[in-house]
């Protein structure tokens, strides 16, 4: 038995409609917006210069807006957090520290949910860029770094190497996240409001990258600022600082 014409032209019309339609379907989809994960991808898709993007990291619904350090030793940075002339205010609750403030063009702190969602998801790099007021900069690396999750209070790991002093300013492992609002340090002196910003403090401990932005020279030791002890004491006046990371082995 053969098709008639009719059956013959009614095949093809169908064969034409489908087509037409999954090539509609394939423009939407090449339209839609590539999603990275973090900076080192959006460095290996071929934008390689300094700039705010959008990603969404592993296990989140939510896209949001960091900074992309794609110079420094190679590129491929998420920046978490950015200091350079105290226009934000860093001494603040535990929910700002979880969700994230500042503007990522400037001054910012990227959200300890967005940390622990991009260091746990797998193995990552922290790079801390330090500069003080006489132009001096220095550089600690930790080539494993991870926080947990809210129910452990943010507590990080980590392994040291770097020129910002020979012994790592970052408190030992396992120390937890403190605010003004949530005391989770070992010292009865709460560091948090004592020493201003929320930190990993320990007890107080020998940095607190985000205490109070001092501008200029001075010769008073200010235990409430910006700190960074095995680099400058207990008096450094830093002008920039940078905290950022990037999958290991990159």
């Amino acid at each position: 038995m053969y098709a008639d014409d009719s059956t013959l032209y009614m095949s093809a019309t169908a064969v034409n409609t489908m087509n037409a339609t999954l090539n509609k379907e394939l423009q939407f989809i090449s339209e839609l917006p590539v999603i990275y994960r973090n900076c080192a991808e959006i460095f290996r898709s071929g934008l390689t210069e300094n700039g705010v993007h959008s990603i969404r990291p592993p296990n989140s619904t939510r896209t949001v807006k960091v900074f992309c350090d794609m110079k420094t030793r190679g590129g491929g940075w998420t920046v978490l957090q950015h200091r350079r002339d105290g226009a934000v205010d860093f001494h603040r609750g535990w929910r700002d520290y979880k969700m994230g403030f500042g503007d990522p063009s400037g001054e910012y702190w990227a959200g300890n949910d967005l940390i622990h969602l991009l260091t746990s998801s797998q193995e990552y790099s922290l790079q801390v860029q330090l500069k003080d007021d006489e132009g001096n900069e220095a550089y600690s690396h930790y080539d494993h770094f991870y926080i947990e999750a809210e129910d452990k209070n943010y507590r990080y790991q980590h392994g040291f190497s770097g020129t910002a002093g020979r012994t790592s300013s970052l408190t030992q492992h396992g120390t937890q996240f403190s605010t003004k609002d949530r005391d989770n340090d070992r010292c009865s002196c709460k560091c948090a409001q004592m020493s201003s910003g929320g930190w990993w403090f320990e007890a107080c401990g020998p940095s607190n990258l985000n205490g109070i932005y001092y501008a200029g020279v001075s010769n008073v030791v200010r235990y409430n600022g910006i700190k960074w002890y095995y680099w400058k004491g207990a008096s450094l006046m830093a002008t920039m600082t940078t905290m950022m990371v990037r999958p290991a082995g990159f």
